[in-house]
């Protein structure tokens, strides 16, 4: 670790007591907006064939990966093409492309209202709907754990997010940053992505190993997330940042550039963005809410405030 690094402990959801553990994450989120789980649980024979059809689809032409860009869909499914993404009042957009995995239907119950079916591309990539389907569940139920977590630590019910989370419109994204060197830089100051925060309640990211990401400090600096090999790396988003008053920061994050020697190699990463059920009426917590931290939002419900967030970074085809 180097002074530029964040010192986010790696925490162990297995062997520390559930309230040690709660307890933990808490501390990492209030510190720096994100945590490290060193033993997450989701198989590695199952994340490693999650890579290899992750690289293996977006090495297709670009003619098919776009017979899966569903346009007027505002990126909740199928493929996004490179260079689409732009991160709030940012000037140059993102050199990245991505896949985006929802919910699928089950218990014989329709998706939510509004909720997009998904596209796959299993006549290119035989097995891609099965493997990530179950990668998927796998993200689900990990993020059902951390959320009874959060629970315990905001001195809730530890059962408080079920309700809320039930079929919630979350998307498993896979991400293709190209070589530097294939990438079409025609905008000044074009990063892999932009400094932003995330829409959903938390995001569970796999493929930090790479170097790139790097959150903003609580004294304005930039510092450099090394997770240990394998680890999951955790971090409060926007909608858990409003339904607690800000008591759980949503942190500004980016990947920058990669240095020289690493220009010509692509970045790949797997975040899941776990969301709210689409009808959730997003409104502050009342035991977040004192005196010292008065009310910061009006409600909301979860639908019309990712609407609002995908105009604002470009993916809707609406201005901004």
């Amino acid at each position: 670790m180097t002074e530029n690094d964040a010192p986010i402990p790696a925490l162990s959801i297995e062997q520390m007591p559930a309230g040690a553990f709660a307890a933990a994450l808490g501390r990492s989120f209030r510190d720096y907006g994100f945590a490290i789980v060193a033993d997450h649980g989701i198989p590695p024979d199952l994340v490693a064939q999650g890579w290899n059809l992750t690289a293996r689809f977006f090495a297709l032409p670009e003619a098919e990966k776009r017979r899966y860009l569903v346009e007027g869909g505002g990126g909740q499914r199928g493929y996004t093409p490179f260079g689409r993404e732009i991160a709030k009042n940012a000037k140059a957009h993102d050199l990245k492309e991505f896949w985006h995995v929802g919910r699928e239907p089950q218990g014989g119950l329709p998706l939510p209202d509004g909720m997009p079916a998904n596209v796959w591309p299993d006549e290119a990539l035989p097995g891609f709907r099965a493997c990530f389907t179950r990668l998927f569940d796998q993200f689900d139920r990990l993020g059902a754990r951390l959320l009874r977590a959060i629970a315990l630590d905001l001195a809730l019910d530890p059962d408080w997010f079920v309700g809320p989370t039930r079929q919630g419109n979350s998307i498993l994204r896979l991400l293709h940053y190209p070589p530097i060197a294939d990438a079409d830089r025609t905008e000044a100051g074009a990063v892999r992505a932009g400094a932003h925060e995330d829409i959903n309640l938390i995001t569970l990211l796999l493929g930090a190993e790479e170097a790139g990401l790097q959150l903003l400090d609580r004294t304005g600096r930039w510092r450099a997330i090394r997770p240990p090999e394998g680890a999951l790396v955790v971090n409060i988003g926007d909608m858990l940042q409003r339904l607690t008053n800000h008591v759980l920061p949503s942190t500004t994050h980016r990947v920058v550039n990669p240095a020289p020697e690493r220009q010509g190699l692509s970045r790949y990463s797997m975040p899941f963005f776990l969301h709210l059920r689409p009808d959730f009426l997003i409104d502050p917590l009342p035991g977040c809410v004192t005196a010292a931290n008065p009310r910061r939002h009006e409600p909301i419900t979860a639908d019309d405030y990712l609407h609002e967030r995908l105009r604002e970074i470009g993916l809707t085809g609406e201005k901004r």
